[in-house]
């Protein structure tokens, strides 16, 4: 049976079950989405409220190489698709411990190596040369890795793997990797803040995501018009191009298989819907231990406990009344004591006394987010998965936040300036996706959850039944998640190489 007649439906809408969608639909099969939710995106959703436009989840626009190559592969230009604007400054920094004012990062070699150099003397060729060493990495990544399918450790850890492995520092911690080149907490936290969009720590991150500073340094950092949510539009507007039918408020009650084979879904108010293949994007754990029969799930109940999980976070969108120039479109906050407060979110899992934090303004760069002399930002603080809260306790947590910002990044007033604020944690997570035990992101990048080590996209029961998205390989972030959507193509047309795809 050719691709053409063969039947795909895919449950979710999120990134990857958008991006799956473009590329089987324009691969010639069938394709069908069901999404729980009202609306496309997942996590990357929008929402607006009192004439302010909120990105719900990603604001980050980061290798743009990835984004390039997937809609070259449909056939289509992203520059006619997204207006792209490179940030200056790519990001500022805030710290709660220093005297050191804030920071700004800005993409340029020169310009950063000053910055870095002031916080740490021989800070600047340290930058240099750790950049290098990022740069050939990534090519190695992207060449080499990301764009494979792993059935086993053992087709990862191949004779090809160990030796450029040991290139990549796959076996080291980033701590430790970074601390060979720079000394200062300050620089060290500059270098290191990506691992928390990856959910992991410093200790337990392999020094192989050093290629986020390649990405952050080299590449820079970009913002689509309109938002982040216009990539999602793309995507779906792409999928519906293409033909492929996006059915919302359709949740899925469970997979049928048939033979050990899958034959369909049926949906939460009875419709039965039949397919050759089914391709979740909704959350793994979510998927395995409650769509399917336990006789035809991957992994037992004990699997998933075991996971080390990504953090989850409290979100806060808040409109403000007022303008403060204080502010870049990405801000970071950076806890004192850095160690603690990756322990409260990862080991004792509780409150973080001294949390780090972001904060967006994408007003700063696009007036349509926010009603005039207004600004729009969007919050986010890393908190541990499986924290148990009272709505009161959230609300007091989010003050003291709000306090921090006042004090730290010296927004006076700004508890007084409100005039919009949602908070959205983990409970909030759970219950609109489905997410296993409350994370924001999925799984951490720890060692034993990267490459064959994550959750396998392929199910080991059911012939025909597929995983996309951050909870899958390769990973965490929107452009993992394009990644991903080819990953289970190649699977369907039995290519195993690490080359990236050319045409579909």
């Amino acid at each position: 049976m050719g691709s053409m007649s063969k039947k795909a439906v895919i449950i979710g809408a999120g990134a990857g079950g958008l991006a799956t969608a473009c590329i089987l639909a324009r691969g010639g099969y069938t394709v069908e989405v069901y999404e729980k939710n009202g609306g496309p995106g997942g996590r990357a959703g929008s929402f607006t409220a009192k004439g302010f436009k909120f990105d719900t989840g990603p604001s980050w626009y980061l290798m743009p190489d990835v984004f390039e190559q997937f809609f070259e592969l449909l056939g289509e230009d992203v520059n006619k698709l997204l207006k792209l604007k490179r940030l200056e400054p790519s990001y500022r920094v805030f710290f709660k411990d220093t005297l050191f004012g804030a920071i700004d990062i800005t993409g340029n070699l020169e310009q950063d190596g000053t910055t870095l150099e002031a916080l740490e003397p021989g800070a600047r060729n340290k930058l240099r040369e750790y950049l290098e060493k990022s740069a050939y990495q990534y090519e190695l990544a992207m060449n080499e890795f990301l764009y494979k399918n792993y059935d086993s450790p053992r087709d990862f850890l191949t004779r090809r793997m160990l030796t450029q492995g040991l290139k990549m520092n796959v076996f080291s911690s980033m701590q430790k990797y970074v601390s060979k080149y720079f000394s200062s907490r300050e620089v060290q936290k500059i270098i290191q803040y990506p691992l928390v969009f990856l959910g992991a720590s410093p200790q337990n991150a392999p020094a192989l995501y050093n290629i986020m500073s390649h990405i952050d340094f080299t590449q820079g950092v970009y913002y689509p018009r309109g938002g982040i949510f216009k990539f999602i539009k793309a995507l779906e507007q792409l999928a519906k191009k293409y033909g492929a039918q996006i059915t919302y408020n359709a949740e899925v009650q469970s997979i049928a298989a048939k033979n050990n084979h899958v034959a369909g879904i049926t949906l939460k108010d009875g419709t039965q819907v039949r397919a050759d293949i089914v391709i979740s994007n909704a959350d793994i754990a979510h998927t395995e231990q409650k769509l399917l029969k336990a006789r035809y799930r991957s992994y037992p109940e004990k699997y998933w406990e075991k996971r080390v999980l990504a953090p989850s976070a409290l979100l806060m969108y808040l409109g403000i009344d007022k303008l403060y120039p204080e502010l870049r479109h990405h801000n970071l906050v950076f806890s004192r004591d850095w160690q603690a407060n990756f322990k409260a979110i990862f080991k004792t899992k509780t409150w973080p006394a001294d949390p780090s934090f972001y904060v967006c303004n994408p007003s700063k760069t696009d007036k349509s987010t926010a009603p005039k002399k207004h600004e729009n930002l969007f919050v986010l603080v890393p908190l541990p998965a499986k924290l148990n809260y009272s709505p009161e306790e959230l609300e007091i947590y989010a003050g003291r936040i709000l306090k921090t910002m006042e004090k730290t990044m010296h927004l006076k007033d700004l508890q007084q300036h409100i005039v919009y604020k949602k908070l959205f944690a983990a409970k909030d997570f759970q219950e609109t996706f489905n997410a296993y035990q409350g994370t924001a992101l999925g799984f951490a990048h720890t060692l034993k959850q990267t490459a064959a080590f994550r959750p396998s996209n392929k199910s080991k029961r059911v012939a025909g039944l597929y995983y996309v998205g951050a909870g899958t390989t390769p990973g965490i972030g929107l452009p993992m998640c394009l990644i991903s959507a080819q990953l289970v193509y190649k699977r369907l047309i039995g290519d195993k190489s690490v080359k990236r795809l050319e045409h579909l």
